[in-house]
């Protein structure tokens, strides 16, 4: 099986889907991390080509944490928009991974690159198995399965937990991913939050620092999908889950049943 995560930014699948990649990616599943832009806006007092730069080198270091494999469509930061060059772009990358799965946010999300991202996923589910759109990359004859990374927005309707990964097994290994990322988890996001003084400047130090910066993300995740645990794993396995991550089944292209789904997807 072949797996792509389309996140908006450098850092975004890492943070919604780090624990299954890494599951999956230890079961012999063949795991892509797509971003779709550079990332080239996001710091407070880098930007362009350099941080651009910068995030793809980390990015890269965080795909071999998690044993997965890295790239960038490269468009800018804030401009990821559902245009025919995206669309195309993120076409010709589903058919060169030849995906079964696919992944990405959903298009009700707070950022617009990642609502546009999502529409760009939705534009394209079908659009993979016609062969006159982008003749230059052989059309997929099986469409794949379109999924939505968890979110926490409840307009126009709430995330709905379709299936749900136990990922405490894998966490430690995530945050070691999540800390590959220094112009983000300790510059970037710590500054937006207004936490910038809190960062330690030592690397041990970091490191324990984002487990206590994070955490209460990821325990909220695995709160409000209980439920989704406890009809995967059974309610024992489900009351003691500290750490899970949740997806959503898009309706555009294949669509398994419940149990197929879950087959799909690590334990």
């Amino acid at each position: 099986m072949r797996v792509i995560m389309l996140g908006a930014h450098p850092d975004d699948s890492e943070y919604y889907a780090g624990g299954t990649a890494v599951k999956w990616a230890a079961s012999g599943v063949d795991v892509q991390i797509i971003a779709i832009s550079g990332g080239d806006a996001g710091h407070q007092s880098e930007g362009g080509g350099a941080l651009a730069r910068r995030r793809a080198e980390e990015s890269v270091r965080s795909a071999n944490v998690l044993g997965v494999s890295w790239r960038t469509l490269d468009f800018h930061d804030g401009g990821v928009i559902p245009s025919l060059e995206v669309r195309e772009a993120v076409i010709r990358a589903i058919r060169d991974w030849r995906a079964d799965i696919v992944i990405s946010h959903r298009p009700n999300d707070y950022h617009p690159d990642h609502r546009y991202a999502g529409m760009v996923m939705q534009d394209a589910a079908y659009l993979v198995a016609v062969p006159n759109i982008c003749p230059d990359t052989p059309r997929l004859e099986k469409n794949p399965v379109f999924m939505y990374f968890l979110d926490e927005f409840q307009r126009p309707y709430p995330f709905r937990a379709d299936v749900a990964v136990d990922v405490g097994d894998v966490m430690k290994t995530k945050y070691d991913a999540l800390h590959q990322m220094d112009s983000q988890m300790y510059e970037w996001l710590p500054w937006m939050d207004g936490r910038i003084d809190e960062v330690p400047d030592d690397d041990e130090g970091r490191r324990k620092w984002l487990e206590t910066y994070m955490e209460p993300d990821f325990l909220r995740w695995t709160d409000n999908h209980r439920d989704a645990l406890a009809g995967r794993y059974g309610d024992s396995q489900a009351a003691g889950a500290k750490f899970s991550e949740s997806f959503e089944l898009c309706e555009y292209g294949h669509q398994p049943s419940r149990d197929q789904l879950w087959e799909m997807f690590p334990r």
